[in-house]
């Protein structure tokens, strides 16, 4: 299986993401080109679903989407991050509510077989068990339930990974799962009739620093659990602005992206159907809100 060794320090990342939640729609302009055309796929699929979740939503305009698309359906935002969910609430209040989850993708507060479709952009390469995120989120959704998902593929900032290792030994940029390991990871899960598919997308930047400020902007910077704790040298940060301009083309330091794109039906049966004991999972139409670490709010 095509999978990247690599650990997430979750804390991290989520940290991340906060800083860039109040800025990131001004941001996160390749995260919107993904999200329009992740969204328009959906017309490729008869759905009425009931229950909807946006798992990595961010600041939450693909739950928006996705709740003017189906007006019938409850639609759920669900992020790691506190600071991503308050800058959802702050854009979103006074003229629409929408029911936002702070909660993992490897524990959702969601019961078993409760949700019929599960959306999620450009969240899934921040996962470093994709067998067990996977696994989760069949878990929550029904039989015969769809997944539709865009992911970062392994190809992602190659460049500035190649520049990195003329500079030191150390992993700068976070691994990603090609095709195949997405591929084999759905199936292990229980998932049924996967499609995916492959587009590579090349940014141009005048300088590696612009390229850095961007990423930071998104929050996609080195959360990886054993990442460089000290400050990076002078000295290899300029080995890798020199290895990186010797990439230089005439627009500019290119960086490529990867986007995987998936589809794919919850199977008939899963081992997880049983909720495992002491899990506390609730009725999703009770849910208001939640804090990370907490227990959701019933409403009672």
């Amino acid at each position: 299986m095509n999978t990247p060794d690599f650990r997430v320090d979750r804390r991290a990342l989520a940290r991340a993401f906060g800083r860039a939640g109040r800025g990131y729609d001004a941001a996160a302009s390749l995260q919107a080109r993904v999200r329009e055309e992740l969204l328009a796929r959906l017309d490729y699929f008869r759905l009425e679903p009931q229950l909807v979740l946006d798992l990595g939503c961010g600041t939450a305009r693909g739950a928006q989407a996705l709740r003017r698309r189906y007006r019938k359906a409850r639609v759920v935002g669900v992020d790691l991050a506190p600071g991503m969910l308050q800058a959802a609430r702050q854009r979103l209040w006074p003229w629409q509510r929408l029911p936002l989850v702070c909660a993992d993708v490897a524990a959702l507060p969601f019961a078993s077989g409760s949700v019929d479709l599960v959306y999620s952009n450009l969240m899934l390469q921040w996962c470093d068990d994709l067998p067990g995120a996977f696994a989760e989120i069949r878990r929550v959704l029904r039989p015969g339930g769809l997944l539709l998902f865009s992911s970062f593929g392994s190809a992602t900032l190659q460049e500035l990974r190649e520049a990195w290792a003329h500079a030191d030994s150390a992993v700068h940029v976070s691994l990603f799962t090609d095709m195949p390991g997405l591929g084999q990871a759905l199936s292990l899960a229980g998932f049924i009739e996967p499609v995916l598919d492959r587009e590579l997308l090349r940014e141009h930047h005048a300088t590696v620093r612009s390229l850095l400020d961007s990423l930071r902007a998104i929050g996609a910077g080195n959360a990886l659990a054993d990442r460089r704790r000290s400050l990076t040298g002078a000295g290899r940060v300029r080995a890798m602005q020199v290895a990186y301009e010797s990439q230089r083309e005439p627009g500019g330091l290119p960086a490529t992206w990867e986007l995987l794109h998936g589809a794919a039906f919850a199977g008939a049966t899963n081992r997880h159907e049983v909720d495992p004991p002491g899990e506390y999972r609730v009725p999703v139409g009770t849910i208001k809100t939640t804090r990370r670490g907490s227990r959701p709010d019933t409403g009672q």
